[in-house]
C-alpha cells in the first residue's frame, strides 16, 4: 500500500467513525461497502484530498457528488439485497459501485439520459437509486420501476432537501420525505415553472 492509499484508507475510516455512525448509519454491509469503495477514485484529481469530507464535491459542468452522510443513508434505506436488478442515476460512478458492492446487478444513467430514457429489453428495475435531489420524477424513469419496486432519492422542495423514499404502486410512484439534508440538486429533474402567488 503506497503513501497515498493509507492515507485515503485511514480517511475513509474516519468518515464512517466520525460522520456516518455518528448520524445513524450502522448497517454493517453499507458501512463495509463504503469502507472497501474508493470514494476519491470518482472525484476529479483537484477534488482528491477532500473525497471525505462531508460536504458535496463538483465534478464539473455543474455535477456534484453528494455528501457521504447522503450515500450512507440512501443505502441503508433501499436495503439492497443480492442480485437485486438496480437503476443508479448519477454524475459520478460512485453510488453505482456501491450498489454493486452490496451485491446489486446495476445499470447506471447519468442524469440527462433518465429523464428521457426507455425501459431496457432485460425489463424494469426493483430499485432506482438517484444520487441528487429531484423537483419532480419523469414518467420515464418512473416506468423503468417494476410495481411494487422501491425508489430512493433526494428530493428539492423549495430550496429544501431532504431524502425521500418510495414505491410504486396501481402504475403510481410516491415519494415520502425521510429526513432534511444537504443535498446537490439535479438540474435536469427541475418542475416546469407554474405561475403562483
Amino acid at each position: 500500500m503506497t503513501i497515498v492509499q493509507e492515507r485515503a484508507s485511514t480517511a475513509r475510516r474516519a468518515m464512517i467513525d466520525s460522520q456516518l455512525r455518528v448520524s445513524g448509519v450502522n448497517d454493517p454491509a453499507v458501512l463495509a461497502a463504503l469502507d472497501r469503495v474508493a470514494r476519491e477514485d470518482f472525484v476529479p484529481a483537484a477534488q482528491r484530498d477532500h473525497a471525505y469530507i462531508d460536504r458535496a464535491l463538483p465534478l464539473g459542468d455543474g455535477q456534484a457528488l453528494p455528501a457521504p452522510l447522503f450515500h450512507g443513508l440512501a443505502l441503508c434505506e433501499a436495503r439492497i439485497q443480492p442480485g437485486e436488478r438496480v437503476l443508479v442515476v448519477a454524475a459520478a460512478g460512485y453510488l453505482a459501485a456501491l450498489a454493486t458492492e452490496l451485491g446489486a446487478t446495476v445499470r447506471q444513467l447519468g442524469p440527462a439520459e433518465a429523464v428521457a430514457a426507455a425501459t431496457p429489453a432485460e425489463g424494469p428495475c426493483s430499485l432506482i437509486l438517484i444520487d441528487g435531489a429531484i423537483e419532480q420524477l419523469p414518467a420515464a424513469l418512473g416506468d423503468q420501476l417494476a410495481e411494487g419496486g422501491r425508489i430512493v432519492t433526494g428530493t428539492v422542495e423549495r430550496g429544501v432537501t431532504r431524502l425521500a423514499v418510495g414505491a410504486k404502486a396501481a402504475g403510481t410512484v410516491a415519494l415520502l420525505p425521510v429526513t432534511d439534508i444537504g443535498i446537490p440538486v439535479l438540474a435536469e429533474f427541475a418542475a416546469p415553472k407554474r405561475w403562483s402567488f
